[in-house]
């Protein structure tokens, strides 16, 4: 999660609902369930490289790997969030893979 100022949020919340908004009627308009996947992508690739441009001039390593991380971070973040509870949930009602329990069973054994 961004720790961030309240106010730093209400700063961008705004602008950040109009780009999603932007992003869904673009979305409609392709006529791809999916299609929001690359508008995001464009959006937040963009976005990244303008703040770097804005604030920095130019990329430099340390750069790179700040928003390598930072974008490693949003989908850590996402996984651990949405997509983990949502797997959990979705495994109780439909089963998990056999081969699961008995890889845990021996590591457990060796452990």
């Amino acid at each position: 999660m961004p720790y961030i100022p309240p106010e730093q949020r209400k700063a961008c919340d705004g602008l950040i609902d109009e780009l999603a908004g932007q992003l869904v009627r673009l979305a409609e308009e392709s006529g791809y369930e999916g299609g929001f996947a690359g508008l995001l992508n464009y959006a937040c690739t963009r976005l990244a490289l303008q703040v770097v441009r804005r604030r920095f001039g130019g990329m430099r390593y340390w750069i790179i790997a700040i928003l390598t991380g930072t974008f490693k971070n949003i989908a850590d973040e996402f996984y651990r969030r949405l997509a983990a509870p949502y797997e959990d949930r979705q495994m109780t009602k439909s089963g998990d893979v056999d081969l699961y329990a008995e890889f845990v069973a021996e590591i457990e054994k060796k452990g």
